[in-house]
């Protein structure tokens, strides 16, 4: 599946990815993706998830976490 956006809103992530839309947030919650690398929060609050970053997260085998 095509996605012509680097930057998607959680919903089309779960879509492209499999994951679901809890996993998805949990993630972003807990610290396991980045803020501002993997994910950030649009001026309206929403967050959108960067999807060539989740791409390196996935091919890295390892969580880009803040320490």
């Amino acid at each position: 599946m095509s996605n012509p956006s680097r930057w998607v809103l959680i919903n089309r992530l779960a879509e492209i990815t499999g994951y679901s839309e809890d996993a998805v947030r949990h993630k972003v919650k807990n610290g396991t993706w980045l803020q501002g690398r993997i994910w950030r929060k649009a001026p309206d609050g929403r967050i959108f998830v960067n999807v060539d970053e989740f791409e390196r997260w996935v091919e890295s085998g390892r969580q880009l976490a803040a320490n």
